[in-house]
C-alpha cells in the first residue's frame, strides 16, 4: 500500500474543479502553467490554455483534421480580462444578456484554464456567442470530444443547475474518464460532482471501463488540516479537488 497525504488547500486544484455562481475559483492558475494553442491562424488573437489542456485539445484538431475550419475564440482569462468583459457586457448588453452568458470576476471557468469557446471559422465571429454548429467539423468535434477529455459545459436544460443559459460552443477540459461517464448520463458538471459523492472513500468504489481501459473512481471529503488516503502501491492515480470540500480520486485498474 501507498499513502498519500492532501493538503486542505488542493481542494482548490485539479481538473474537475466546480466553478460557478455559487462556487469562486479560490487558486489562481500559476502562469507557468499556461501555454498558447499552436494552431492558431494569423487573423485571430493568441488563445491560452492550462499547458495539458492546450497539447489534447491541439491533439483533437489534429484527429479530426480541423485545419482552420474551427476557431479557438476564447480560452483562459486574466480575473482584469474577465473583469473588462463582464463591464463591457452589462453596458453594451444590458444586466439579463451579462447574467445568462457572461461569468462574473472570479466565478469564470475560463480563469481555470480548462475551458475554450470555439467557433465555425465563420466571418463575422461573435466573441461572447460564437456559431458553434452541430454537423460538419463541428459535429466531428463533438463526437471525439468526450473521448478527448472535454465535455460540452453548458447543455439546454440544465441551466437551473449550471446558472447559465446552453452555451453549444464553451467545452471544459475534465479528463478521462470523467468526461466519457459525464457524457454517457447526461450530466452536467454539478450532477456528476454530486454523482460522485455516492461512491465515498470508505465504501463502494465507481468502476467504469472506458476507452478500452479501466477505471476505479472515488470521493474523499477533506480533513481539516490533512487528508490521508491509502491506495495500492501498483495503480498509477490522479486526484483533483472538486473545489467544494473534497477531492474525487481516479485509480486505472
Amino acid at each position: 500500500m501507498k499513502t498519500v497525504n492532501l493538503c486542505r488547500e488542493q481542494v482548490y486544484s485539479g481538473n474537475l474543479l466546480l466553478v460557478n455562481a455559487r462556487y469562486p475559483l479560490r487558486q489562481a492558475i500559476a502562469p507557468e502553467q499556461i501555454r498558447p494553442l499552436e494552431r492558431e491562424t494569423a487573423e485571430h488573437s493568441r488563445v491560452f490554455l492550462e499547458r495539458k489542456t492546450a497539447l489534447v485539445l491541439e491533439t483533437l484538431f489534429t484527429t479530426i483534421g480541423s485545419g482552420s475550419l474551427l476557431v479557438p475564440v476564447s480560452g483562459f482569462r486574466t480575473r482584469k480580462e474577465q473583469e473588462d468583459i463582464y463591464a463591457s457586457s452589462l453596458k453594451e448588453l444590458g444586466k439579463d444578456f451579462t447574467e445568462s452568458y457572461v461569468a462574473s470576476p472570479g466565478h469564470s471557468e475560463h480563469e481555470t484554464g480548462l475551458a475554450i469557446d470555439l467557433a465555425l471559422n465563420r466571418e463575422p465571429i461573435d466573441f461572447l456567442r460564437p456559431y458553434l454548429p452541430r454537423d460538419g467539423i463541428c459535429g466531428r468535434f463533438r463526437s471525439k470530444a468526450a473521448s478527448y477529455g472535454f465535455v460540452e459545459r453548458y447543455q439546454a436544460g440544465k441551466e437551473a443547475r449550471t446558472g447559465i443559459a446552453p452555451e453549444p460552443w464553451h467545452f471544459r477540459y475534465v479528463g478521462l474518464p470523467h468526461a466519457s461517464i459525464m457524457d454517457a448520463h447526461g450530466f452536467c458538471l454539478e450532477e456528476y460532482l454530486d454523482y460522485l459523492r455516492e461512491f465515498p472513500y470508505e465504501g463502494r468504489h465507481l468502476k467504469v471501463h472506458v476507452e478500452n481501459k479501466s477505471f476505479e473512481l472515488f470521493y474523499k471529503k477533506a480533513e481539516d488540516e490533512l487528508t490521508e488516503i491509502h491506495l495500492p502501491g501498483y495503480l498509477p492515480f490522479q486526484v483533483s479537488g472538486d473545489n467544494r470540500e473534497g477531492f474525487i480520486f481516479t485509480l486505472w485498474r
